[in-house]
């Protein structure tokens, strides 16, 4: 019995970055350049098909030139024109936050229901660098169960075949999964070698696949040749048939034979870990932009129905800002310097309009609260879980200091514990406040400033915070705390890092070490009830560091607050840290949740945290919200914290010996805030929540209304 006929689907498309070697405003050019010329080659050709997604594309076409959108919606009732994907843009889809990815559909699919009035089920990031196991379930919650991408590649990750069913984790959902072979744009003519490819890694009983064609990787589509082409060629491969085709009907035609499709479970790595580590403050802006944001969401959704109608156009637009943001090669740190500066206006712009929003929200029930005599503190948390950390605030105190019979009051005029601290300015008469808060979701908080005649405060219950840095020469040390207990001081090394942008071919860092951390003699800068601050300071190469490590009254984690000054140039630098015994297993936070990973040297996106189960039985824990790639070895775990390379530099090309004029990434000051739990009972669950804390904290404002009259500078009978 001869072998059933295979069909090849040819899929026309053009593939636009909006971003990448050239700033936002060409890719809306080359948005309706190419829109206008498949529209003209729709009319030349009536049997072929072309296939276009994001939304973005589309509504620059609706702005700029509402007659060739006309056009195209005419094409697509014809069943002409393939509209895939469904979301904003194709995203990075490993960087992301859970919600960031769950805007980007929803966006997306607002848009085209709006607009178009359908909604694709084929979810397409075809040029994203990776994809992480959260992405079916996010598919399956918008009824998207087909999926389309080509990264990572043959070369970069067995898979069983090119088709398959594809779930995050056990358990989880499952979409149907399509990898593209060989690419998605064909730069040089086609040939039936490209063609073949997509028939090689097909699963027995399976007898459709998908052929990408068209020009260039920066729009363009089929041209002439390409149709004739694929007309010449349409039964020039024994046993298969080529069809001008779409991503709908390759699925539909596959729907009979699901049944032979093998299942993968897990994420889908790994391509260009250089776009975990390349230009962080796109990412850190990112980051920020989706705290604030859910923050400003949850306060607007309370507001008053007025309020509302009024916040939300403003938090919409600023969504889909940044999800057009979260694109692959705007998140990835892997497009040129002027466009990664455009990214960074317009992330800071996102923040802003957020920040707006939520303060407005805030401030108006916040100075609607009655009237009170003494100055207050008023806090409200607009996460969806209790805030049970410690705040710092700067009161403005009329130029007074804070005296040391001054104290905080809660609402039943019960002492709070605090604790003064360096101020952020260098004025002689700024003062900061360290004290622990309780605010349930959702909940206001009042804290007053008053006297405490008794002269007594109040003691946190828990082990004391007092504990001694210890460092070496080398750079290794430790912290021991006050009962002796001793937990492993991370160490920093400079490491030689000298591939392209993206690291292409690459699945680790894995260069000789340069250098270690020169630290200073540690200097204990506070020392109180709540808190104990020990710093260092010192250089690795030509960067300046310094390290402020804290331990809070009744916490076992200690807090690292890094500055770095970078000058290097190709170099990456690492945070390595032995937790004192073997790594058995590693679980890493990604977007909702979190995945077990092994500890094989790999680079791998990471979010928020990592839980280290270790060889007796201890589970240790790293809370860094700021870092965006670990790797890990059975002895230690490394974090990527900054890596530089020439913006935009790809293999193969060859770099001049000399590039002072050219811009490099991440060069100047970061800072990283990360919390270290030693050997302990640690959870993945407490480690989500801390991480929570450092990222979404309490709105805060100060209140005088109420008070009798305002002070002099160091009145003496002030405050009551």
């Amino acid at each position: 019995m001869p072998s059933p006929l295979r069909t090849v689907h040819i899929i026309f498309n053009a593939h636009i970055d909006p971003v990448w070697l050239w700033p936002w405003t060409t890719g809306v050019d080359e948005a309706l350049n190419t829109c206008y010329t498949m529209c003209n080659t729709l009319d030349r050709h009536p049997d072929i098909v072309f296939t276009r997604g994001e939304a973005w594309v589309y509504e620059q076409v609706r702005r700029h030139d509402p007659a060739l959108f006309k056009r195209i919606v005419k094409h697509i009732r014809a069943g002409r024109w393939s509209v895939v994907g469904g979301w904003w843009i194709q995203p990075d889809c490993n960087l992301p936050g859970l919600e960031n990815m769950h805007q980007q559909i929803a966006i997306g699919r607002a848009w085209f229901e709006k607009h178009l009035g359908l909604f694709p089920r084929i979810g397409y990031n075809v040029d994203s660098f990776g994809h992480t196991a959260a992405l079916p379930d996010v598919l399956s919650a918008h009824g998207q169960d087909n999926y389309v991408f080509m990264r990572p590649m043959a070369h970069e990750t067995q898979l069983p075949a090119n088709v398959f069913r594809w779930r995050g984790r056990p358990g989880g959902k499952v979409v149907n999964a399509f990898r593209i072979s060989h690419g998605y744009a064909t730069i040089f003519p086609p040939n039936l070698e490209w063609v073949e490819s997509s028939l090689k890694p097909l699963p027995n009983g399976v007898n459709d696949t998908m052929c990408f064609l068209g020009v260039g990787d920066h729009g363009g589509g089929p041209n002439e040749h390409m149709i004739q082409w694929v007309r010449d060629h349409v039964h020039a491969i024994p046993g298969a048939k080529l069809e001008f085709s779409s991503p709908e009907r390759f699925f539909r035609a596959l729907a009979p034979q699901l049944q032979h499709l093998p299942l993968v479970t897990g994420e889908l790595q790994m391509h260009a870990i250089g776009c975990y580590t390349g230009h962080r403050p796109v990412k850190l802006g990112v980051r920020r932009a989706e705290n604030i944001l859910a923050l400003a969401g949850r306060a607007v959704a309370k507001a008053p129905a007025d309020e509302r109608k009024t916040a939300q156009p403003v938090l919409d637009e600023s969504w889909r800002s940044l999800c057009f943001n979260s694109f692959h090669d705007t998140l990835g740190g892997s497009c040129t310097p002027s466009a990664a500066r455009a990214a960074d206006d317009q992330l800071a712009g996102v923040k802003a309009a957020a920040e707006t929003i939520l303060s407005e929200t805030f401030r108006r029930r916040a100075h609607s609260l009655p009237a009170d005599p003494r100055q207050r503190i008023v806090l409200a948390n607009y996460t969806r879980e209790k805030f049970l950390d410690f705040v710092e605030h700067e009161p403005w105190l009329e130029w007074t200091h804070w005296k040391p019979d001054w104290c905080l009051l809660d609402e039943r005029n019960r002492l709070i514990p605090h604790q003064i601290v360096e101020p952020e300015t260098l004025m002689p008469d700024t003062m900061r406040v360290l004290f622990p808060a309780e605010v349930n979701a959702g909940e206001f908080r009042t804290v007053r400033i008053a006297r405490n005649p008794s002269g007594k405060l109040p003691l946190l219950k828990g082990a004391k915070p007092d504990f001694t840095l210890i460092t070496a020469a080398n750079g290794s040390g430790a912290l021991q705390s006050a009962a002796g207990v001793a937990c492993p001081l991370p160490e920093l090394r400079l490491i030689e890092e000298k591939s392209d942008t993206w690291a292409h071919g690459l699945d680790r860092f894995a260069g000789p070490q340069l250098d270690h951390a020169h630290w200073s003699a540690p200097v204990q800068v506070e020392t109180g009830p709540i808190r104990q601050m020990w710093r260092i300071d010192g250089r690795i190469g030509e960067s300046r560091i310094c390290a402020d490590w804290r331990r809070y009254v009744g916490h076992d984690f200690y807090e690292l607050r890094l500055r770095v000054t970078w000058h290097e140039h190709h170099k990456l630098l690492r945070l390595s840290w032995n937790p004192g015994a073997e790594i058995l297993k590693r679980e890493d936070g990604i977007p909702g949740g979190g995945l077990s990973r092994a500890s094989d040297g790999r680079e791998l996106p990471v979010r928020d945290r990592t839980l280290l189960m270790l060889g007796d039985g201890a589970r240790a824990g790293i809370v860094a919200p700021e870092i965006f790639a670990l790797s890990g070895e059975p002895k230690e775990v490394h974090l990527t914290l900054l890596r530089s390379c020439p913006f935009a530099h790809h293999d193969p090309k060859i770099l001049p010996e000399k590039l002072e004029h050219y811009a490099w990434v991440d060069q100047g000051e970061h800072t990283f805030t990360m919390r270290f739990f030693p050997a302990g009972r640690v959870t993945a669950k407490e480690l989500d929540r801390q991480a929570l804390l450092l990222q979404q904290r309490p709105v805060i404002a100060d209140l005088t209304r109420g008070m009798p009259y305002r002070p002099y500078k160091d009145q003496p009978d002030w405050p009551a």
